[in-house]
């Protein structure tokens, strides 16, 4: 008997997609396959994440590729607005904050 296939992303209501049954976001995974980790360095990154759900996450990336980079893409800019639009409002809390970390990094 063959059972059906798994699936082991979701796309969330608020338009993101995540491995299922996680709170760790496609993005997550797909950066870290990106920058050259193997799947067995990206379960110790995100450990509540099996090897088969690495595995089937970059599956799922591999085989939407065109529209995960749009929605990667689009990602990207939003979170650049939101850096942006933080800056804006806390910059002399976060002007101080990085005065603080350098200060406690000999």
């Amino acid at each position: 008997m063959v059972t059906p296939a798994k699936e082991y992303v979701s796309p969330t209501p608020e338009g993101g997609w995540r491995i299922s049954g996680t709170r760790v976001s496609i993005d997550s995974v797909v950066q870290a396959y990106w920058d050259g980790f193997p799947p067995e360095e990206i379960t110790t990154q995100f450990p509540v994440l099996s090897l088969e759900q690495v595995y089937g996450a970059i599956a799922f990336y591999l085989a939407h590729r065109t529209e995960m980079d749009s929605y990667l893409v689009s990602q990207s800019a939003k979170w650049e607005q939101v850096r942006q639009e933080s800056e804006a409002k806390n910059g002399p809390l976060l002007e101080r904050l990085r005065q603080i970390r350098k200060q406690a990094v000999p």
